[in-house]
């Protein structure tokens, strides 16, 4: 005889229960299509605003010319190395930028040409980039796909870009704002370009050097780090992101304890010597290095007594270390810095060679007071000058 597992009660209830989620399978049924039919229009959206930026940045950049001089920064420097540095300014050649790029003064046959190719090629990228971005909001986008590759036109557009940038970077406190807000704006476009990147990280250490807020100085020197570090995860054989990376670890140091700050000089002493690895010609990672074994060799006793108790091999460097590093400077670009001729002079003097202190110290009064470094530096540098020639006068 057939015994029915449930009751007639529990059976009516099931029967309840199995409604009741049916009933929920179709609202909730129901508020997906809802979703999706209200995402639609705000992804053509995006899709339209993306294709209108790419567009704007296309013809601007194209059309941007630059009738000023440009000057070229090579060398940073600031108060105290072992934990910040700060980039400067240079008077170099009219016509090319700190990157190489050449300046276009005014607009040639060749450019209104290369403006015609552009315009012609416009589309072809401004569609491309539709299909990118509908790819995206529909999630099909295949992760082996190729990354997007500048045209001539956005290309073009960068070289000009940068050159803008060193021009500003080189400039007076407004310049460099005016600079760090022309990185900013472009950033979308150019966010995947080694050049475009330690140049916004180079734009956020001019903004901590400037501004006098701490609070600032920190968020700065942060929002750089932040940079750079995405920039040598792509390109770590590049000596100037190295050598950003190292700067920005010292300034955002700088408003950390003397442990972090100690830490700081392990790190910022790795990506210098990485820096002159990959480029052996450049001065300025000569110079930031004869700073950094100048600050080491004349640590306080507070300093190196947390040194030693934290680390099983503090930091260490002698005055013969910075010297030899700054005469290398002076080896490779003559007359790069007023502040490193300075320093070889205050080597000399801590060394007890007193007559080729003298030398350089006459040697740097020689050169105009705004050399590669900042106004900070060269007031620094002359403050150091006259206190040398005082004591040589007594």
């Amino acid at each position: 005889m057939y015994v029915p597992l449930l009751t007639h009660d529990e059976q009516v209830d099931v029967l309840e229960r199995l409604d009741f989620v049916l009933r929920n399978i179709s609202e909730l049924r129901k508020e997906v299509e809802e979703l999706r039919s209200s995402l639609q229009p705000l992804a053509a959206e995006i899709i339209a605003e993306v294709r209108s930026h790419l567009e704007e940045t296309q013809k601007v950049t194209r059309r941007r010319r630059f009738p000023f001089p440009r000057e070229r920064s090579d060398s940073t420097g600031s108060s105290s190395i072992y934990f910040t540095a700060s980039s400067g300014t240079a008077n170099t050649d009219d016509g090319e930028s700190e990157g190489g790029y050449t300046t276009a003064n005014a607009e040639s046959d060749y450019d209104r040409e290369s403006e015609r190719e552009s315009e012609e090629g416009e589309d072809e990228v401004s569609c491309e980039t539709v299909r990118t971005a509908r790819r995206d909001s529909l999630d099909l986008v295949n992760e082996d796909e190729a990354p997007l590759i500048l045209d001539s036109s956005l290309e073009e557009g960068l070289g000009q870009l940068l050159q803008q940038a060193d021009r500003l970077h080189n400039g007076d406190e407004q310049e460099k704002r005016e600079g760090f807000q022309l990185l900013l704006n472009n950033k979308l476009a150019y966010a995947d370009q080694k050049d475009f990147l330690w140049r916004l990280a180079r734009a956020h250490s001019d903004m901590c050097e400037i501004t006098e807020d701490a609070d600032e100085k920190r968020s700065y020197a942060s929002d750089g780090k932040e940079e750079i570090e995405i920039a040598l995860q792509k390109w770590d054989q590049s000596a100037e992101c190295h050598q950003w990376y190292a700067i920005l670890c010292g300034q955002l140091s700088e408003h950390e304890s003397i442990q972090k700050r100690i830490q700081t000089g392990y790190v910022f002493k790795e990506h210098i010597d990485k820096a002159i690895e990959l480029k052996p010609e450049d001065p300025q990672s000569y110079y930031l290095l004869g700073r950094w074994c100048y600050q080491v060799s004349n640590l306080g006793w507070l300093e190196k007594k947390t040194a030693s108790a934290l680390f099983e091999a503090p930091p260490t460097a002698t005055v013969q270390d910075a010297l030899q590093n700054f005469l290398r400077v002076e080896e490779l670009s003559p007359g790069f810095s007023k502040a490193g001729r300075v320093y070889i002079a205050k080597c000399y003097r801590d060394l007890g060679n007193n007559s080729a202190a003298v030398l350089w110290m006459n040697l740097a009064s020689e050169l105009p007071a705004n050399t590669k470094e900042v106004a900070v530096s060269d007031a620094e540098s002359e403050r150091e000058l006259e206190e040398m020639r005082s004591v040589w006068e007594e």
